[in-house]
């Protein structure tokens, strides 16, 4: 017996306590054609981009000729994820609208990358974020910041992965392994051919379906919420549910506007500011000024899709009135809802959606990943090479990449919990190290490429203590990693230097 099966059984037996007991029973022929026509259709439309691939320049950076619109869309799908479209929904469904507060971070973050960091990612030819740590402090600490970033993208990559099994697994009644391969396979084929040009335009498509996919489903659930607006209103403001601000001084409060704020301006200061997978698309930009454009506009719109998906798990509240672990997990809910109550068509079409949001988030993984290991490895220790070569090379690195995120997402199959906040702190267990470096690097000009390594690794052996041996939120990692990497690597650059000197004038 399938999931949906399985609860609908459940909801037939909870029916006095509030929970519809009325289910449509799965997707059928309609549904599976539009998640078909989808899938082979969003694969050829990539195909269309690899005859435009012939230097590194043209696959890494889709020859820094993409418009600022596209590329805010495209850093728009890459921040999303399935971890958003099925995780959101279930957090708001357990509690509130009260995860808004950190997505007022993402919006301050966005200013703060504008003036400190993209003047300098601008100043010459680069194709990774982590050119610029070799530039200000030399080769070494390039390879520390780079190595992180594979090591820990990889590592949230495979949750995301895992998180779609979740959806392919219910809707199509596929083992969640099956589900991870097929995700996988579809992606890295236009990946693998079209580069990064394939990755922002199929982004840009994808955004649209998605984010069009839950417009509709909002309209579905208001028909199919007896009372329609005012019933949902009363249900959800009664339990609290539009709650955005608290403003309580608890540092153990993960959603607190003090901890939202601040963590998330920290986040998405180094997420959209020294991880590769948004930098490689702002580095694609005609111009300074479009980049700048396209971050500050997709912040806008981030917000608003975030208090969307937000919106989307309130109403789910309203609907069924039973605690989520009635669905084994809150993640569980919005696809399940998708699969045994959409009308046949829209539960296809929204199924779609999630898919879309998966494969832009997979397809920017993979390239960046494969970005990186080229440019900030394999070329500097191989030394000059034809573009030929070079373009073979950066494929099959896409290749093992692919392989290895399949793997990882097989490991994450045991996670528990809302598995967007499992992707977001294995991020930010990294993020707080590299945006520290990143800063010691563009606000002071005392720190060298020893004291800022050691600062490094402080940083990141403290993150991983919050992470494995406190109850501290997440939304504070990246805030404290970045001030203790700050904080050692400028007092370690200084004795470093003081060392040198007095050793110096002694020889003298």
């Amino acid at each position: 017996m399938g999931f949906g099966a399985e609860f609908s059984a459940i909801m037939a037996r909870d029916a006095g306590g509030g929970a519809r007991a009325t289910f449509a029973m799965g997707l059928n022929k309609l549904d599976f054609a539009i998640i078909a026509i989808y899938l082979a259709g969003i694969t050829l439309f990539g195909l269309r981009f690899r005859k435009r691939q012939r230097t590194l320049r043209d696959y890494f950076l889709a020859d820094r000729n993409i418009p600022w619109w596209a590329i805010s869309l495209s850093i728009v799908a890459a921040e999303t994820s399935t971890l958003t479209i099925i995780s959101i929904p279930g957090l708001a469904y357990d509690t509130n609208f009260g995860f808004l507060q950190v997505v007022m971070g993402y919006v301050v973050g966005r200013v703060i990358i504008s003036l400190l960091l993209l003047p300098h990612y601008f100043r010459g030819e680069l194709y990774t974020a982590y050119e610029l740590i070799e530039r200000r402090f030399g080769g070494r600490l390039r390879s520390l910041t780079a190595g992180l970033f594979l090591l820990t993208r990889a590592a949230a990559e495979g949750v995301r992965i895992y998180a779609v099994s979740i959806v392919v697994a219910i809707a199509l009644g596929t083992g969640e392994i099956a589900s991870i391969a097929i995700i996988t396979v579809l992606t890295l084929i236009y990946t693998f051919e079209g580069g990064l040009a394939a990755v922002i335009w199929t982004d840009v498509v994808q955004t649209f379906i998605y984010i069009g996919g839950a417009v509709v489903g909002v309209f579905t659930i208001f028909h199919l919420v007896p009372g329609g607006w005012t019933a949902i209103h009363n249900l959800a403001a009664n339990a609290g549910k539009f709650q955005v601000f608290d403003f309580a001084l608890d540092f153990w409060k993960p959603y607190s506007f003090w901890a939202g704020l601040i963590g998330g301006t920290f986040l998405t200061t180094a997420s959209h500011g020294t991880d590769q997978l948004i930098v490689q698309r702002l580095l694609a930009a005609k111009s300074e000024k479009q980049s700048v454009t396209a971050l500050l506009s997709s912040g806008v719109v981030i917000f608003l899709q975030f208090a969307l998906f937000l919106f989307i798990g309130v109403m789910l509240f309203t609907f069924f009135q039973v605690p989520s672990s009635h669905f084994g997990k809150a993640d569980r809910i919005y696809p399940t809802f998708i699969v045994t109550q959409m009308p046949h068509g829209i539960s296809g079409l929204l199924i779609a959606a999630i898919l879309a949001a998966a494969m832009s988030n997979l397809s920017a993984a993979l390239n960046s990943l494969s970005s990186s290991s080229i440019m900030d490895f394999y070329l500097r220790w191989r030394g000059e090479v034809s573009e030929p070569i070079k373009m073979r090379l950066s494929r099959v690195s896409t290749f093992v990449w692919a392989l290895a995120l399949f793997a990882l997402a097989v490991l994450s199959l045991r996670q528990v919990g809302h598995v967007v906040e499992v992707g977001l702190t294995i991020a930010s267990v990294a993020y707080g190290a590299l945006l520290g470096v990143f800063l010691l690097g563009v606000l002071t000009k005392r720190a060298n490429e020893g004291g800022a390594a050691v600062g490094m690794l402080c940083g990141f052996g403290m993150n991983l203590y919050l992470w494995l041996g406190t109850k501290i939120p997440w939304t504070w990692y990246v805030a404290i990693g970045t001030v203790v990497t700050l904080s050692v690597g400028y007092v370690t650059s200084l004795a470093l230097a003081g060392g040198k000197l007095a050793s110096g004038n002694n020889s003298t």
